[in-house]
């Protein structure tokens, strides 16, 4: 059985971007989303597996929708992969019991420069 991700960051060109890579290792987006609003309702309609979820959007940032995330979907994945690689977004992210963090300069090949 393949496992469902759910892509939320505000940049539709890193949503973009992010998609054709899971794409290219066969590994199945069920849907994005561009804000935590609109994750929460995907993650409600769409019961994907794991949330990749930047951490600075508009409207609800990720730390806000990984709690509700955490809430209505204890089961479900929750990787932060965001710009904000600062220990204390890496320490929320444990607070908050994200299951991964991610640094966006490093998946890049920046070694964390910025």
């Amino acid at each position: 059985m393949s496992k469902s991700i759910l892509v939320v960051d505000d940049y539709p060109m890193v949503r973009k971007t992010v998609c054709s890579l899971l794409a290219w290792h066969s590994i199945e987006v069920c849907g994005e989303a561009e804000n935590g609003r609109q994750a929460i309702e995907k993650v409600k309609q769409l019961k994907p597996d794991l949330v990749l979820l930047d951490i600075n959007m508009p409207v609800m940032n990720g730390v806000q929708a990984a709690y509700e995330i955490r809430r209505i979907a204890p089961s479900t994945k929750i990787v932060f992969f965001t710009i904000h690689d600062s220990p204390e977004a890496i320490s929320a992210a444990h607070v908050i019991g994200a299951d991964g963090f991610v640094s966006k300069a490093a998946a890049a090949g920046r070694g964390g420069e910025r």
